[in-house]
């Protein structure tokens, strides 16, 4: 079989996202619930978190810098896959796709998790599993009907909920300053690990919170002007994220005492930072919650598309299925859309029917951590090997990028559990998943298409 008959036939996607969608997109898919969830997640950790997002912060921009420098480099659909593919073969390649491809839709289930917390806010306030599910579920599959209508309905959605999104931050980050009480920030540590210890079981749930920084080099295919606007778009999002994460994590934890945002109660902090902000009463907090839904909505928006992205750009490779690389009349990868829906639908039932609280949530979280520093890392290895000297900027900002990617691999366990399957569970999910694609990969390795 020849190469060009073992790539899937595809119509072309239409370029559809300019400079504003891109930034969105990147926008959209960091800022979803992850960050109005922390608060909660690492209370059992203390305001020593601060700290730990701080470093993450600096991680992140490392990798948007760059995804940026390689988007220039190679504007190619598929982000971090095509950079391993290009650098290392197809091997290298398809372990990349197949990661980011768990991260995609394990993320979407971890997103979905924390978004039902801010729903729940106004609905199945006494939290019964089965009308959570069903929330969830409404969660993912609207948006994967949005993304099925086309690309340029999902870009529309994706400009807007992020604007709505930027408010509670907003405000948060300048008005909620205001309200500071230093004597919140006291235990600085209360996990019972070492400071550094704590701050590195800390830095592995903030990654969370800047997934998506690869965005748009993943959906390059889709955007106009891509060696221009990739790179652009990559840097103005995660800056303008990075920005209102420190100042509102700050606000939070300075506003809400470490023990109460602990509470099961308390699971949508920055509602409940809002009502003591406002003096009492739950007006402040119904409008915060109010916006998070809409914000959680558009990180799934955007999520849903990138679930569908890599296993398009490795079908038309030969590395994927071919079914996922075909395309729609619209002009979307509809298999991939919904194939990963029902992946991250299943992931979110059967999270549900174990842990309850941060735990779920949080192993979640890690195992996406996990299976993002893979491609985090080849990107990066990618980039130290088309180096032009060792001492150039684009070089020590991916030996940057790298030293973070194995930094969060190595802490992502849930600290502070009794039970070693807990602790490891992280591990134990994303190992499961990545050795279901050692078949996937036997099975199409002999209608490969070798990189050029």
């Amino acid at each position: 079989m020849t190469d060009l008959e073992s790539t899937p036939k595809t119509a072309a996607a239409p370029r559809s996202l300019g400079l504003p969608q891109a930034t969105a997109l990147i926008l959209g898919s960091i800022i979803g619930v992850g960050i109005f969830n922390l608060p909660y997640s690492l209370a059992a950790i203390g305001p020593i978190s601060i700290f730990s997002m701080a470093l993450t912060t600096v991680g992140a921009l490392a990798l948007a810098i760059m995804f940026a420098a390689l988007s220039r480099r190679m504007p190619a659909d598929g982000g971090p896959y095509a950079y391993a593919r290009a650098a290392f073969g197809n091997g290298a390649g398809f372990i990349n796709a197949w990661s980011y491809w768990i991260t995609a839709w394990a993320g979407n289930a971890a997103i979905v998790t924390g978004w039902v917390f801010y729903v729940e806010h106004f609905v199945n306030k006494g939290g019964i599993t089965g009308w959570s599910i069903v929330i969830a579920l409404v969660g993912l599959w609207i948006p994967a009907l949005v993304n099925l209508v086309g690309t340029k309905s999902m870009g529309a959605v994706q400009l807007w909920t992020t604007i709505i999104k930027f408010i509670p931050l907003a405000i948060m980050s300048t008005v909620g300053l205001l309200f500071i009480s230093s004597g919140n920030f006291t235990p600085w540590n209360v996990s019972g690990q070492t400071n550094v210890a704590a701050i590195g079981s800390a830095m592995a749930i903030c990654l969370f919170s800047y997934l998506g920084v690869e965005t748009a080099a993943v959906a390059a295919a889709k955007v106009r002007d891509p060696e221009r606007n990739v790179p652009r778009a990559t840097v103005y999002g995660t800056l303008a994220s990075a920005i209102v994460y420190l100042l509102s994590m700050v606000a939070i934890f300075g506003t809400v005492p470490t023990g109460q945002l602990a509470l099961d109660e308390n699971k949508a902090s920055y509602s409940v930072a809002a009502n003591v902000m406002a003096g009492g009463g739950h007006w402040a907090g119904d409008l915060v919650a109010a916006a998070v839904i809409i914000s959680g909505f558009g990180a799934l928006n955007g999520w849903t598309m990138i679930c569908a992205e890599m296993p398009l750009a490795a079908a038309k490779d030969g590395l994927f299925p071919r079914a996922f690389g075909r395309l729609s009349q619209r002009g979307v990868p509809a298999i991939g859309i919904i194939a990963s829906t029902v992946l991250a639908s299943i992931a979110m039932a059967v999270s549900y029917s174990g842990s309850s609280g941060a735990t779920v949530f949080n192993t979640l979280v890690l195992m996406t951590g996990i299976t993002a520093a893979i491609p985090y890392g080849f990107s990066a290895l990618a980039q130290i090997k088309w180096r032009r000297a060792w001492f150039t900027r684009d070089a020590l900002i991916a030996v940057l990028a790298l030293f973070f990617s194995i930094l969060f691999v190595w802490y992502s366990r849930n600290t502070g559990q009794d039970a070693w399957y807990v602790v490891w569970g992280p591990f134990l999910m994303a190992g499961t998943a990545l050795l279901l694609g050692i078949p996937v990969y036997l099975s199409m390795k002999q209608g490969d298409v070798k990189p050029r």
